[in-house]
């Protein structure tokens, strides 16, 4: 392939819009990453530059995103849910995992840590670090939400059910992790829990400081069981959320950074400021 020297269009935006017509016809599927710039280059006839800005225009447009150090992949387009386990597999590959979770109780998170976390005992993964720091919400006083269906208000005993849930998953997340240090499979790993008292409304995925996962929980009516009863509840769906991504690039100021960036600095103030150790 080469430019059309006929063409009125600069030869960024003739390569941009071939790339373009790929990924929109599916030939490049989302999640495939680019060819490298200079095969780029050497398969259009053009100079690095030129596909430099091709990929600027593709990136702008929302259609790929550049990961530092890795190369440019096809955006995972936002109007269908993001998997969330391929991305913290891959995350494990790092030598200096870090993942930062703020939401209902980890259960996602929990699931999709199993298989890396499997690899790792295996031999085919190899971080030296891992560090995770789970954000929760503080079950011991009422939040607002679960609520009763029928009265709209709370229940100790809701509160109670959805702390040993919440517990199940954050212990699981941490027995895990900190049992690779134990059998001497990293050198660190490390998996601190803090609560605040807010009902979280969405949750959030940190990974690696480079990608953010954000989805709402949608609330709805739920039946569980208390002292052997049903009660309609209602409740915070964390299967139902749909999760959008978000990947920083080279360039600090595009979407994607500055998504990261700013997710990052509201969990830290979070973390920071008005959350605390769990107690049990």
């Amino acid at each position: 392939m080469s430019i059309d020297p006929e063409d009125p269009r600069p030869p960024f935006q003739q390569v941009a819009a071939t790339l373009r017509a790929a990924i929109l016809t599916r030939k490049l599927e989302p999640g495939d990453q680019l060819p490298s710039g200079a095969e780029l280059a050497k398969t259009y006839g053009v100079a690095r530059m030129t596909v430099q800005q091709a990929i600027r225009l593709l990136r702008d447009e929302g259609l790929v995103v550049s990961q530092q150090g890795r190369g440019v992949f096809v955006r995972e387009r936002t109007s269908r849910p993001v998997g969330l386990r391929p991305h913290i597999e891959r995350a494990f590959a790092s030598k200096a995992v870090t993942i930062d979770f703020a939401g209902f109780g980890g259960e996602t998170l929990n699931g999709a840590l199993q298989e890396p976390l499997d690899k790792i005992r295996e031999g085919r993964l190899s971080p030296e670090t891992i560090r995770v720091r789970l954000l929760v919400p503080d079950l011991s006083e009422p939040l607002g939400l679960p609520v009763r269906a029928d009265t709209l208000s709370d229940d100790p005993e809701v509160r109670k059910r959805m702390h040993r849930i919440m517990l199940r998953h954050t212990q699981g997340i941490e027995d895990a992790v900190h049992e690779l240090e134990n059998l001497g499979l990293v050198q660190s790993a490390v998996v601190r829990t803090r609560v605040y008292s807010v009902a979280p409304m969405f949750k959030l995925y940190l990974i690696n400081g480079q990608e953010a996962f954000f989805g709402y929980y949608p609330v709805k009516e739920n039946t569980v069981s208390i002292s052997k009863e049903k009660v309609e509840i209602f409740d915070l769906m964390g299967r139902d959320a749909t999760l959008f991504h978000h990947a920083a690039d080279e360039d600090p100021e595009s979407t994607g950074s500055q998504y990261v960036a700013q997710s990052q600095v509201w969990f830290d103030s979070i973390w920071e400021n008005v959350s605390r150790e769990r107690g049990e």
